[in-house]
C-alpha cells in the first residue's frame, strides 16, 4: 500500500498520520523515500542526537531523523562541527536508534573521516551501520565526493549526499555564505547534484541555496531532494531541532522557523525550581519519603 499526499494513511482509531510508503510496521527506507518523491508526497526530517529527543519525533511520526555533526555546535560546546569525531557520532548515532522503532536514522561522517580515500570512507561508514545500526550516512561534497559515494553504495550502505553550503568547510568559505549565486556557481551545483545522483546517492541535502536553483535541482533529479535554506519547492525539509525549537541561545539562520521556545520554558522551570528550593518549600510531603 503506499499512501497518497491527497490521502493521508490512518491509524486504527481513524486519525490521519503521516506514513510515508504506507510504512506501519517498519522502519522508513529509502526506498520508500524513493516512492515518496514518484508520488510527489513531501517528507520533513530533524536532527536528533539522543534516546529522548529521537522518541519524540519518532512518535510524532517524523520519518528520517539525522544525528548530524551539527551535534558539535548543539550540544557539545564547539564553534562548528570540524571537531566532532567518529567515536562521538558512533554513540550519539547508537542513542537515536535505540530510541527509535520507525524513522530512518541518517548519521553524518564527519570532518576527517571520510576525504583522504573512498576506502576510509568506507571502513567509517561502515562503522556507523554496524556499531550504531543506522540506516544510512550522509557525507558532504559534489563531484569530489562521488567515488566515495559510489564505493560506499557498492558496499550496500545507503548514502545521502550534501552539497552547496557545506559547514565542514567553514573555514574554506569564510563563514556560511549562500552558494549557487551566479552562472558559473549554479552550473557547479548542478553538476554536484547530478554526480552524486549518478554515484548512487538516495537524496540529496541542499543548504543555502536559492530557491530559484533548489527548484532546478529537483526538478532534474529523480532522487528526493531535502532542503535547508533553499526554498520550498524541495521534496523533503530539514532542520536542526535546537533550532526549530526554540533552544538555541542568540540569532538563528533566515531559513529557520522556530515552532516553540523551549529555552524559555526550561528558564521558567529552573528558576521555578531554585525559588522552591530556596523557600523551603520544596520537597513537599508528597514528594518525601516516610
Amino acid at each position: 500500500m503506499n499512501a497518497s499526499p491527497l490521502s493521508p494513511a490512518q491509524t486504527q482509531d481513524g486519525t490521519p498520520t503521516v506514513l510515508y510508503g504506507g510504512v506501519t510496521n517498519r522502519r522508513v527506507t529509502v526506498r520508500d523515500l524513493a516512492k515518496a518523491k514518484q508520488h510527489g508526497e513531501r517528507w520533513a526530517m530533524l536532527t536528533a542526537y539522543d534516546a529522548l529527543t529521537a522518541g519524540v519525533f519518532d512518535e510524532a511520526d517524523i520519518p528520517v531523523l539525522l544525528v548530524g555533526d551539527s551535534a558539535g555546535n548543539c550540544h557539545l560546546g564547539y564553534e562548528t562541527t570540524v571537531p566532532v569525531t567518529m567515536d562521538q557520532m558512533v554513540m550519539l548515532s547508537a542513542a537515536v536508534v535505540r530510541g527509535t522503532k520507525r524513522a530512518l536514522i541518517v548519521a553524518d561522517l564527519p570532518f576527517g573521516s571520510y576525504q583522504e580515500s573512498p576506502a576510509q570512507a568506507l571502513h567509517n561508514a561502515a562503522r556507523l551501520l554496524k556499531e550504531a545500526g543506522v540506516g544510512a550516512v550522509k557525507l558532504e561534497g559534489g563531484e569530489r565526493s562521488a567515488r566515495a559515494i559510489e564505493l560506499l553504495v557498492e558496499a550496500g550502505i545507503p548514502v545521502m549526499a550534501h552539497i552547496g553550503l557545506t559547514p565542514q568547510s567553514v573555514h574554506a568559505f569564510g563563514g556560511y555564505p549562500v552558494q549557487g549565486r551566479g552562472d558559473e556557481a549554479a552550473h557547479q551545483l548542478l553538476r554536484d547534484a547530478k554526480a552524486v545522483q549518478q554515484a548512487g546517492a538516495f537524496a540529496v541535502v541542499l543548504e543555502a541555496v536559492p530557491a530559484e536553483l533548489s527548484a532546478q535541482v529537483t526538478e532534474q533529479l529523480t532522487v528526493p531532494t531535502v532542503g535547508i535554506g533553499a526554498g520550498v519547492n524541495c521534496d523533503a525539509q530539514v532542520l536542526v531541532w535546537t533550532d526549530f525549537a526554540g533552544m538555541t541561545a542568540g540569532r538563528v539562520p533566515k531559513f529557520v522557523k522556530q515552532y516553540a521556545n523551549l529555552r524559555a520554558v526550561l528558564g521558567d522551570a529552573a528558576r521555578e525550581f531554585a525559588a522552591e528550593v530556596g523557600a523551603g518549600t520544596f520537597p513537599a510531603p508528597e514528594h518525601t519519603f516516610k
